[in-house]
């Protein structure tokens, strides 16, 4: 293997590959309505996914930690690869980069079971440029078509459905239009919705004694200074 090509391994197995366990396991705290679960479970499998994408193209993701709007404009200011994406999947994006790195219930959060088709399609529609292969990128999804699939070689997702006998199986194909050997038309959704009010914003007078014991994260901090004052 050249340099080139280790670093390109390291790419897809530390980031692309832990990615795609990351959504299994997404997956599995959506049909439990786990809300932190399914939460940080999201943002670490579009953390990896574009931590992929970057390293593939030779992109610095030092800076980014679980920042995923600034993953996507590293991508989009290197100017080396346009990443596509559906006004839904960036929807999506949005809604866990707000809440989905807070696991601790620092801040309030949401949830909503329908959002497991929102997951599935953003897997689908980052995960094609987690490959140097370009023909992945070229697929659509076009409304009334049923999503186009591609294989990525060697791919995580991919041994999970060809293996009857891997565990995580079930758990991806459960109601999964967009990846599977079935092509599915419908698909149940579950309309449940879980909110839940953090501790800090419903007694903002401890938050100076919990500072001074607990590490909080700095933005955090600043924000709920903010939130105090009269």
């Amino acid at each position: 293997m050249t340099p080139d090509d280790k670093i390109n391994d390291f790419a897809i197995r530390c980031f692309r590959d832990q990615g795609d366990d990351d959504y299994v396991s997404a997956r599995m705290s959506f049909r439990s309505a786990l809300v932190g679960p399914l939460l940080w479970s999201s943002l670490q499998m579009i953390e990896k996914y574009l931590k992929c994408i970057l390293l593939l193209n030779r992109i610095s993701s030092k800076k980014m930690f679980h920042n995923l709007a600034f993953g996507l404009d590293a991508i989009r200011r290197s100017g080396k690869l346009d990443v596509a994406l559906t006004r839904k999947t960036r929807d999506f994006i949005e809604h866990i980069d707000a809440f989905g790195r807070f696991r601790y219930l620092e801040v309030s959060n949401v949830a909503y079971g329908a959002n497991l088709l929102q997951l599935d399609r953003t897997a689908w529609e980052l995960r094609r440029y987690c490959s140097l292969d370009e023909a992945p990128r070229r697929l659509e999804l076009k409304h009334g078509l049923l999503p186009p699939t591609y294989r990525l070689p060697g791919g995580r997702l991919e041994g999970i459905v060809d293996s009857d006998s891997d565990r995580a199986r079930r758990s991806l194909l459960w109601r999964n239009p967009f990846f599977g050997l079935r092509r599915r038309r419908k698909v149940g959704v579950d309309y449940w919705v879980k909110a839940t009010n953090a501790p800090l914003y419903l007694n903002p007078e401890i938050f100076d004694e919990i500072e001074r014991l607990v590490l909080l994260p700095k933005d955090l901090v600043r924000e709920y200074q903010r939130y105090r004052k009269p």
